[in-house]
């Protein structure tokens, strides 16, 4: 499975003798799976199965699905469905008491509920929804699959786009190791000002504390650990980028571990040029992490 994004719209068509109707399917970014699915009324039956065929597709996204139909044969006739309509109105005492200063609905209001108005076509026998249920649900197979390869085309531009911002955090990261091969004089500096306070402040300091506390101060101005840490989280992206299951949660967390060491680094840096590379690698991880955003 190559690079998926979650972004994505297809679309699909279908009719018989007495229908047609259309799916319309949009994915945008998500956390997890979210999917939304909007039917005319008399088709809730369809809910569960229509959310089956999606989640046995996509792991992640925003999805919503939109079913609309025309009926192209006979007129349709239309009733109140009364049981609901008792219902709502049968609530609004409680939605009164809970909003007050709340102003009534209005009839066309209560009329806009879902299941209020419904069709009133009795001739429907329950092998004809059947075979309209197995019509609508191929309908929405095509759109899936056609959603699923919007997907992955989307996905093949954002994995060109990431393999572009790796390449650019190992160039900088090869530079940052350069230019502290070129630093230890300036650490070594650092090191003996840092020593020298802690002499001053502490005169009876003993010799073994001394070393301890060089060792420290020397292990934290020593960049090269950060940079090391970075090239396994290098390796680490572009190894993900070639599995056959989504991504995008574990890439972003290698995101953030990327922007941590770009962060340590700076903190480091013992001269301008340094500085300059550290900030680089965090602008470039800034875009990364944006672009993970939309991978599956």
């Amino acid at each position: 499975m190559a690079v998926s994004s979650m972004t994505g719209f297809s679309r699909a068509q279908g009719r018989n003798d007495v229908s047609s109707w259309v799916w319309e399917v949009k994915s945008v970014n998500g956390r997890g799976l979210d999917i939304r699915c909007r039917m005319p009324g008399g088709l809730d039956h369809l809910d569960q199965p229509v959310r089956r065929r999606a989640q046995a597709i996509f792991k992640r996204g925003s999805i919503t699905l939109n079913l609309n139909i025309e009926r192209t044969g006979k007129e349709v006739a239309y009733r109140v469905n009364q049981a609901v309509l008792d219902e709502v109105i049968g609530l609004l005492p409680e939605i009164q008491a809970r909003i007050p200063g709340a102003s009534a609905p209005s009839l066309d209001g209560i009329f806009a509920l879902r299941g209020v108005i419904e069709t009133a076509d009795d001739s429907i026998d329950e092998d004809d929804q059947a075979a309209f249920d197995v019509e609508i649900l191929e309908s929405l197979d095509a759109a899936l699959q056609s959603l699923l390869a919007a997907r992955q085309s989307e996905g093949e531009r954002l994995a060109g786009i990431l393999s572009s911002q790796l390449d650019e955090v190992a160039e900088l990261c090869v530079e940052a190791e350069a230019l502290t091969a070129m630093q230890p004089q300036t650490i070594r500096e650092r090191l003996n000002r840092q020593i020298s306070a802690l002499i001053e402040d502490t005169p009876t300091v003993s010799e073994e504390r001394l070393a301890q506390e060089a060792a420290v101060l020397m292990t934290k101005a020593d960049p090269r650990e950060e940079l090391d840490r970075l090239k396994a989280h290098l390796e680490a992206a572009r190894g993900l980028m070639g599995e056959d299951k989504p991504i995008g949660r574990r890439f972003d967390f290698l995101c953030q571990e990327f922007n941590r060491e770009a962060n340590t680094l700076c903190s480091k840096a013992a001269d301008l040029e340094l500085s300059r590379r550290g900030l680089a690698l965090k602008a470039v991880i800034d875009q990364l992490r944006e672009q993970v955003q939309n991978v599956e």
